[in-house]
């Protein structure tokens, strides 16, 4: 279990006193339309409306938006599985990200992929795998060809906790750290790889200590203080833009649901469930804001029918798109098509009569 008794504040971390009002109301209407876009799709999927399966990150939303609100379009982000709402963070349009749910031929991938796996080229976002942080590989190969190419843009690779016990993780950051690399590590520490808890995956308290077997900056921040997130990626993020290299960033904070929308969870002490639920972001930031004046009932109002209207339109656009054909399910996923690889097959030459069978 992820622990946050080192975190007793009830508002948003207070060295925000010189953050421009206007990026603390869109540090909170992001946190709003991720938290509504993904309790819609769990009810969608609850209807039976698209197959599969989605794996909600409801209650990280601090945590995912602070982390990449920074973002420029030229920039890349590396969700994982978990990170559907890095799509909306980086300006993928809500009807796209519905049409990749239902998997039709509209959605970016044109209905290849599982639910949960959307990536959006036009605007660098990797596609994630169910291979386990392998986005952070893809990400480090980007992020050496922005500095090959002495571009100012970075990378931010997001995995989970458990994520950090895989190779695939070590290789990652270390080869960043070497050749320092402009690329943020976000490790979103929710407690739980599925279902297994993070006393069973490693013994250190702090998953940032890590950095220092690479010898890059690592830094633990409450996962639920949108403001604290943030404020620890922009300077992460400013440390990579000037060629300083990778930062690894722990971000503490916990899904209140499953590991997806087929698991209960069940595994899980109500009591803890509870006490994370309590310490929800979305209503500590509209305290915050409402201690600034920066916030009314109305505003918020205004921004959940707002929000609704989009997603609204964006199902009746999943809805109402067409399914992919059959017959094109390899189409640009290899160097040919279907068709030409039949065309091969017709006329390839006959094997010789009594010759084993090709395997």
């Amino acid at each position: 279990m992820a622990t946050a008794n080192q975190y007793t504040e009830s508002l948003p971390h207070e060295d925000s006193q010189q953050l421009d009002p206007e990026v603390l109301r869109r540090l909170y209407t992001y946190m709003l339309k991720c938290r509504m876009v993904e309790e819609r799709i769990r009810v969608l999927y609850r209807q039976g409306r698209f197959a599969g399966n989605y794996f909600a990150a409801v209650g990280q939303e601090a945590t995912e938006v602070g982390a990449t609100i920074d973002l420029l379009p030229e920039d890349t982000v590396g969700p994982s599985h978990r990170n559907f709402v890095t799509n909306i963070m980086k300006g993928t349009p809500l009807t796209l990200l519905l049409a990749h749910i239902y998997g039709r031929e509209t959605s970016p991938d044109q209905g290849r992929s599982a639910p949960a796996h959307c990536g959006y080229a036009p605007l660098n976002v990797i596609t994630p795998s169910s291979t386990i942080a392998a986005q952070q590989n893809i990400g480090v190969g980007i992020a050496l060809a922005y500095k090959m190419q002495r571009k100012p843009n970075v990378v931010v690779a997001l995995t989970g906790e458990g994520a950090t016990s895989l190779g695939f993780w070590h290789e990652a950051v270390n080869f960043a750290a070497v050749h320092k690399l402009p690329i943020i590590f976000v490790i979103e520490n929710n407690g739980y790889a599925e279902s297994v808890p993070l006393s069973l995956q490693t013994a250190v308290e702090n998953l940032s200590s890590k950095a220092a077997g690479y010898g890059i900056p690592g830094v633990t921040v409450d996962g639920n203080d949108v403001v604290a997130v943030y404020t620890a990626m922009r300077e992460a993020i400013d440390r990579a833009r000037s060629g300083r290299g990778a930062t690894l960033v722990e971000c503490k904070t916990y899904r209140w649901y499953g590991h997806s929308e087929i698991d209960p969870a069940k595994y899980r002490d109500p009591v803890e469930v509870e006490y994370w639920k309590a310490r929800d972001p979305i209503p500590a930031m509209e305290r915050y804001l409402a201690a600034r004046n920066l916030w009314s009932d109305q505003w918020k109002q205004e921004l959940a029918a707002e929000i609704n209207r989009e997603i609204d339109e964006a199902v009746a656009f999943a809805e109402n798109s067409p399914k992919p054909k059959p017959d094109e399910a390899l189409d640009h996923v290899y160097s040919f098509s279907i068709r030409e690889r039949e065309l091969k097959r017709k006329v390839w030459p006959p094997r010789p009569e009594g010759s084993p069978s090709w395997r």
